[in-house]
């Protein structure tokens, strides 16, 4: 059996093992994360102390696949250090994608400090099945696609046009994740993601909040600091610095909570 804690970032949930024998094998990633015959998440990480103030966390999506970066499980994965004792309000996690600052803001709250992007966001113009779908190509530890999306959030076609999205040629090889963006005024938008490796629509994507967020300073839709509501209800809070359409600095802050603690038994 192999023991594990259950965590959720604004509904983005995981599974998490601390300090393993091994890293977990694709396969037994996937059964763990599979909805209703599993315990479930949207991914798996492991959480390794390497030193004091400094945790190792490597990602995995449900489908088995290592990622570079997700945010929200960085948050978790510092709340989870917080619950061991590995430090009291602030840890440095390390990510595959770079050492990502973290720090409890609140009982359930953890924002993390993150390097300003390097990248502008691309306008792109995809071609899909005789529709026409107009967005920004960007990457935030992560590919992603943003789609500024005017009408009822609640009618974008994320179950319809995610796929096939997630995986146009134009996005490359590892493709992207997807997100609708309702940008309501200068300091707040709405968002819904479709994330690649867990295949589906996720109650929460802290990359996807700051690549919106990215988009909507080089646009000039938005302006920090920026609240960013998600498809689990749960509020995103985006501060920093900008200048010149950029993000010289920025955090992102949000709920991340433990759940749950028990045994995975073997599949």
């Amino acid at each position: 059996m192999t023991e594990f804690y259950k965590l959720s970032g604004a509904g983005n949930d995981f599974l998490a093992l601390v300090e393993p024998e091994s890293e977990p094998l694709p396969e037994a990633i996937r059964a763990w994360c599979a909805r209703g015959v599993s315990i479930g998440a949207d991914g798996l990480f492991t959480l390794v102390r390497e030193a004091d103030g400094v945790a190792r966390m490597i990602h995995y999506n449900a489908d088995g696949g290592r990622a570079e970066l997700c945010v929200n499980g960085t948050r978790c994965a510092a709340r989870l250090a917080f619950h061991l004792g590995w430090a009291d309000a602030a840890i440095t996690v390390r990510t595959d994608s770079g050492d990502v600052s973290a720090a409890a803001a609140a009982a359930s709250t953890v924002r993390l400090e993150l390097p300003p992007p390097t990248e502008t966001p691309e306008a792109v113009t995809l071609e899909l099945n005789g529709r026409t779908v107009a967005g920004w190509r960007t990457r935030v530890g992560v590919p992603h696609l943003v789609i500024a999306w005017t009408q009822d959030l609640d009618s974008a076609p994320v179950a319809e046009l995610g796929p096939p999205l997630r995986a146009h040629a134009a996005l490359g090889d590892a493709g992207a994740n997807v997100h609708w963006v309702d940008y309501q005024d200068r300091h707040r938008f709405a968002i819904r993601s479709f994330e690649r490796g867990v295949e589906a629509e996720t109650l929460a994507c802290g990359s996807g909040v700051l690549a919106a967020t990215l988009v909507g300073v080089t646009t000039g839709r938005t302006e920090l600091p920026v609240e960013a509501a998600t498809r689990g209800g749960f509020v995103f809070e985006v501060r920093g610095s900008t200048a010149n359409g950029r993000c010289r600095s920025w955090s992102l802050a949000g709920d991340a909570r433990l759940v749950a603690r028990g045994e995975l038994f073997s599949n």
